[in-house]
């Protein structure tokens, strides 16, 4: 017995350290927005729908309210249930959005194919799919063969998509707001206008901004310990203004008080709800920053940390409340002890901006996942890290976030007016995923139905009840939520919907490889030396971009590999597993096909070994098909369509060894690659030189194969051209006015005033050449 229990301990006391520094790291990163609520909460509920309600057990009721709210959203639903459905590590809406499509037939990505679904990855869990369950076929096959059920699953998850993009908006509005709100506090003498206060609040929030270039990790070193010290100061108040004020409030932790609250309230108590919610805004942060921690960090950090710091604080604000009825509008800093007003006061500014940018960071994390799925237009992704992973930055998102944020600040110039739009973002966001999670339990999970259904009911019932409360608060600013959601679905609807409609013209228009075939090795034209990288996003078939040099132009390149870029539904590919290589046409014809396959969460970097990854990957494909030839077949259309998994790691077999300075070799069966150094006296336009050559002369080795690979060095010495399609989308005349809008008007103007692919592809310039391409849809 004692053998069997010493590995489970050893090993908990291994992870103990790892998830308690996790944890530590997490306070600056996923609490700044849920932590700093408190500024707000008790002053939007009693604003307007309970001014004529402002009493002792008002009071305690609302606190009752805010107590179940943290103890049942937060601490129930996300750290014990939701925590549980992570992505290979990864949350948020796009990763429950993920599993669900690759266990049922959901998924609406172009360009799939049925080699994705080998992906290490693919199936949930490390041990590959769970157990399969009879209760949950009949649901899944009915919403299967409907394809307006996959239409709404996706509309679904732009609409969470979009509210946490309207999040990232309004956070930093009421977060700086409601922190420089202080200073219209009559404290130690000072005496300032509500304009001023403004005005400061505008120039936090441009420099907050202006520093986004820089990437978090800068500063990432003083985000815990500030939201630590925050939390252990809301902590103290708390405990002071409890013992201090009314210790009777402790008995508003029974849902008792909240009967009180509703038979005294009535009508004016519900739509108060929509104040109460926020005190749990910020819930979701737990779950979408999944990825940069583990579970069991964010769990500790909030069961033991976040979650009574929040409880006791407003337990202390609520027993100041009942004792000071006419402090409410500035509860928060009118409970703070007199003498810690100034030093609170830095803190909540520091912890507001660290909110702030947390929730930034988020936003640019689920543009870049929209932009990976399609269904955004393309971006500049900068990675700002080369230690942190996932640490980028947008500059079109930032500065449009920027503007979007001065002019709800500006406009409203009221944290109740800004929490009401708040709260309703958050509470759709939570709403939403309360659905996706019930289908992930009865899909992915393989449970019974009826575990789904209650999980959706229990849950639903609660949030529908806050989601109605800050829906009716919606003209009171509630609106500005409900409009930048509609516009960002709008956007990403428009993008989505003209690169479906690209998508199939090319499909249907994509050469007919019989057609190819009777041109010969020569295509009819002249194959001159070097490598051309033809882009395309077809996965089979030749694109019609090819036939327009093939028909106008004299001469091609000797090499032609046609190269697809797609996103699959999971997180992270392994880089062994990112290229599939195969053949196009026979062995003559000198033409390859490279799908580079990337998960929603990879980051495409500016990889300047693109081309010589490339090149030994085809050298190895070569060889390995001469070793492992694919079945004699009659069927001229067979070429295309077989590919192989061809890994890149240097240690694959691989050897590398010094020969001068600044100049290694590496050897494999295929190929021997020469590499130099950087050239150091033009640091901006260096590109690493690399030389390919054969190795010695082997008996065993094929002449034909031989003459391949050296065909395919020579074309690489003579150079690599890049090949891609600048397209101009037009709708079809007889389309109708709803289409003609959609495609010439906002697709138009998106594509002209987005990134080219070049760019997104991080394609070199000097090698660029782009056709231009009309397309009638």
């Amino acid at each position: 017995m004692e053998t069997q229990t010493r590995p489970a301990t050893s090993k908990f006391f291994f992870l103990l350290p790892r998830n308690l520094l996790l944890a530590y790291q997490s306070f600056g990163v996923v609490y700044g927005d849920l932590s700093t609520s408190p500024l707000y909460v008790f002053r939007s509920v009693f604003a307007v729908s309970l001014k004529h309600h402002q009493n002792p057990e008002v009071i305690f009721g609302a606190f009752s309210l805010i107590f179940w709210a943290l103890t049942l959203i937060p601490l129930l639903k996300y750290t014990c249930i939701i925590l549980s459905a992570d992505d290979s590590g990864e949350g948020g809406t796009f990763a429950l959005y993920s599993l669900i499509c690759r266990h049922a037939r959901f998924n609406m990505l172009p360009n799939q194919q049925a080699a994705d679904e080998d992906l290490s990855t693919y199936k949930y869990g490390s041990t590959g799919q769970p157990p399969s369950s009879s209760s949950s076929s009949s649901l899944k096959r009915f919403l299967e063969k409907h394809k307006k059920s996959r239409t709404a699953l996706i509309c679904v998850v732009l609409l969470g998509a979009s509210m946490v993009i309207g999040d990232g908006v309004i956070t930093p509005a009421i977060s700086v707001l409601s922190a420089v709100s202080a200073l219209k506090v009559e404290g130690e003498g000072v005496d300032i206008t509500h304009g001023q206060v403004v005005a400061l609040a505008c120039l936090i929030l441009v420099g907050l901004f202006a520093l986004q270039h820089f990437g978090t990790h800068r500063v990432a070193i003083v985000f815990a310990p500030v939201i630590i010290l925050w939390l252990l100061s809301i902590f103290s108040i708390g405990i002071y203004n409890t013992i201090h004020w009314n210790p009777k409030i402790v008995h508003a932790f029974s849902p008792h008080y909240i009967i009180k609250f509703f038979s005294e309230t009535r009508k004016e108590g519900w739509i108060s709800l929509g104040g109460v919610l926020l005190s749990i805004t910020g819930t979701e942060a737990m779950f979408a920053d999944l990825g940069h921690f583990t579970a069991s960090s964010i769990r500790l950090a909030f069961g033991f940390v976040v979650y009574p710091c929040l409880v006791v604080q407003y337990m202390g604000q609520a027993a100041y409340l009942s004792k000071n009825i006419s402090s409410i509008p500035d509860s928060f800093y009118k409970s703070v002890p007199e003498r810690i007003f100034w030093p609170v006061f830095a803190i909540a500014n520091l912890a507001s901006i660290v909110g702030s940018q947390a929730i930034i960071t988020a936003t640019f994390s689920i543009v870049k996942q929209c932009h990976a799925l399609g269904f955004f237009p393309r971006v500049k992704i900068v990675h700002t890290s080369k230690h942190m992973f996932g640490q980028i930055y947008i500059p079109e998102i930032n500065w449009i976030l920027m503007v979007l944020t001065l002019l709800i600040t500006i406009g409203f110039q009221d944290t109740t007016l800004v929490g009401n739009a708040y709260g309703l973002a958050c509470m759709t966001v939570m709403f939403i995923t309360t659905f996706l999670m019930a289908l992930v339990i009865t899909f992915v999970w393989q449970k019974h139905i009826v575990f789904g259904i209650s999980f959706l009911v229990f849950f639903w019932c609660i949030e529908g009840v806050y989601l109605s409360a800050a829906i009716m608060k919606a003209p009171q600013g509630g609106w500005v939520s409900l409009l930048l959601a509609l516009i960002f679905m709008f956007i990403m609807f428009v993008w989505f919907y003209g690169n479906r409609r690209k998508y199939k013209h090319d499909i249907h228009n994509k050469i007919q490889l019989k057609w190819l075939l009777n041109l010969g090795p020569s295509l009819g034209i002249v194959r001159v030396p070097g490598i051309g990288l033809v882009y395309s996003e077809l996965a089979t078939g030749i694109p019609s971009i090819f036939s327009h040099f093939v028909t106008n132009l004299p001469a091609f390149h000797n090499v032609v590999v046609f190269i697809c870029v797609k996103y699959v539904p999971i997180p992270f590919v392994l880089p062994t597993e990112r290229y599939l290589i195969g053949r196009v046409c026979p062995r003559p014809y000198r033409m390859y096909r490279c799908i580079v396959r990337y998960g929603y969460k990879d980051i495409q970097k500016d990889d300047r070994n693109f081309e010589n990854q490339l090149i030994q990957s085809v050298a190895e494909f070569i060889q390995m098909e001469a070793v492992q030839p694919p079945p004699p077949t009659s069927d001229t259309g067979s070429f295309d369509g077989r590919m192989a998994v061809i890994s890149t790691k240097s240690n694959s077999g691989l050897i590398i060894s010094e020969s001068e300075p600044g100049e290694s070799i590496i050897r494999s069966s295929a190929l021997r690659i020469l590499k130099s150094s950087y050239d150091a006296e033009n640091p901006q336009m260096s590109r690493r030189r690399v030389r390919f050559q054969l190795p010695p002369s082997s008996p065993a080795m094929d002449p034909a194969v031989r003459d391949e690979l050296l065909q395919l060095v020579e074309a690489k010495e003579a150079g690599v051209a890049y090949i891609t399609g600048f397209s101009y989308i037009k709708a079809r005349k007889a389309s109708s006015i709803l289409k003609k809008i959609v495609i010439d008007v906002g697709y138009s103007f998106l594509r002209k005033n987005c990134r080219r692919p070049a760019v997104t592809l991080h394609i070199p310039h000097i090698s660029l050449i782009e056709v231009g391409m009309i397309y009638y849809v």
